[in-house]
């Protein structure tokens, strides 16, 4: 398989042509592109990639981002990078190998586990340098699969997207000692920015969601599993009805991926509730700047360690206050006592699975006055600002690849 494309000439400024990548072939290997923290990230990288002169490839199945990743000048290669069948992974390191002798590869960069197994042995084989990314905090409960898990140490850079992760990473894997690296997954702040929102955008979302005018919304945005929370915020939803708190919309937007069960157990607890029409499913969201804006209140109230907390981070950029679990690398990204004064915070933290922890917060949330939330606004997008911007999470890795290519 060859793939000729590269950046097109008249996109490409003077100093793309003089960046450390320029002329390299990078290539990204993934399961899926579809919606998520590392699909997106591998996309933004490309495109950086793209930008600055290098060739981005990226070896995946397919999915619904790899429209956009061509558009910014990345380059699909179709690949079975899903399977997680032995020999498969196994066939994948060959026919892996023959991709980066056509395409002239200078690095991979694996995203995933069972693909990164197979980039591994590609890069060994060919003598490329490789780096891994933890997207996630993957347990390890036998030898087994701390064994399989140790892929994702074996880079010769190991990047965490949080220091929770890098945490997690040295103790279950001494192997990455002195080849790890923190770098926080970026916010567009282009895309995430109150400026960049036309009214009419929200009011499209409230109308598609079946949410009044004088309603405020309580806004949940994550994949439908148990673990995201949305039970806890049901019953969180419950205490503040019995608190005499109207005019509220609970909003869950997420897919169920499958997860028929679970979505039944949802509706029922809502029924059971007598919280139908109060609390809504509304499936998949597109328009995430959008959503945020027009959330009064965004919750994040995971009942696991999420690794990093993409949501928390997206929504402080539009100026929403977020109400998140004291859990995982998610209070890395908020700013709240005892860290920081009352005055100083960026959002309210509050312990894992307690409605009534969460309910109160929110109720505190929901009851700043303007003055009050136009400061937290401005504190919380300028904590992103210094902290979490996709320009620094690319200016990060791309010094990854470079450090890796010229030492």
């Amino acid at each position: 398989m060859t793939i000729s494309a590269r950046p097109p000439t008249d996109t490409l400024d003077a100093a793309s042509y003089n960046h450390p990548l320029a002329g390299r072939t990078v290539l990204q290997i993934i399961p899926e592109l579809e919606a998520g923290g590392a699909e997106r990230t591998a996309v933004d990288v490309a495109a950086a990639l793209a930008a600055n002169g290098a060739r981005a490839l990226v070896a995946t199945r397919g999915g619904r981002l790899v429209g956009e990743l061509q558009a910014k000048g990345g380059i699909w290669i179709p690949f079975p990078a899903a399977t997680k069948n032995p020999l498969g992974m196994l066939l994948n390191v060959r026919r892996l190998a023959r991709i980066c002798l056509d395409e002239g590869v200078s690095l991979i960069h694996a995203r995933s586990r069972a693909p990164a197994w197979s980039a591994l042995g590609a890069a060994r084989a060919l003598r490329l340098p490789f780096v891994t990314t933890y997207h996630g905090a993957y347990a390890g409960r036998s030898q087994v699969k701390v064994f399989y898990n140790s892929v994702m140490a074996r880079g010769d850079v190991v990047i965490a997207n949080s220091h929770y992760t890098a945490g997690l990473i040295a103790a279950m894997h001494p192997i990455a000692e002195g080849r790890l690296r923190v770098i926080y997954r970026g916010a567009d702040l282009d895309a995430f920015a109150p400026s960049a929102v036309a009214p009419e955008r929200i009011e499209n979302l409230r109308r598609e969601w079946g949410v009044a005018p004088h309603e405020r919304v309580v806004l949940l945005a994550a994949r439908l599993t148990g673990w995201k929370g949305q039970k806890v915020l049901i019953d969180a939803a419950a205490i503040l009805r019995q608190w005499g708190l109207s005019d509220v919309a609970f909003v869950l937007a997420g897919d169920p991926q499958g997860r028929e069960s679970y979505v039944r157990e949802i509706d029922a607890m809502i029924e059971a509730a007598g919280l139908s029409g109060v609390v809504r499913r509304v499936g998949h969201c597109t328009d995430m700047p959008a959503a945020f804006l027009g959330a009064s209140v965004v919750t994040v109230p995971s009942t696991e360690p999420e690794a990093f907390g993409r949501s928390a981070v997206e929504a402080q950029a539009m100026g929403t206050p977020v109400v998140v679990s004291e859990l995982g690398a998610v209070p890395e990204t908020v700013l709240a006592p005892p860290q920081v004064e009352a005055q100083e915070r960026t959002g309210w933290r509050v312990p894992p699975a307690d409605p009534a922890a969460l309910a109160d917060a929110v109720a505190e949330a929901l009851t700043l006055g303007a003055s009050a939330r136009e400061s937290l606004a401005l504190r919380a997008r300028l904590h992103v600002e210094r902290n979490f911007s996709l320009d620094r999470m690319i200016a990060d890795t791309l010094d990854v690849y470079a450090g890796l290519l010229h030492r």
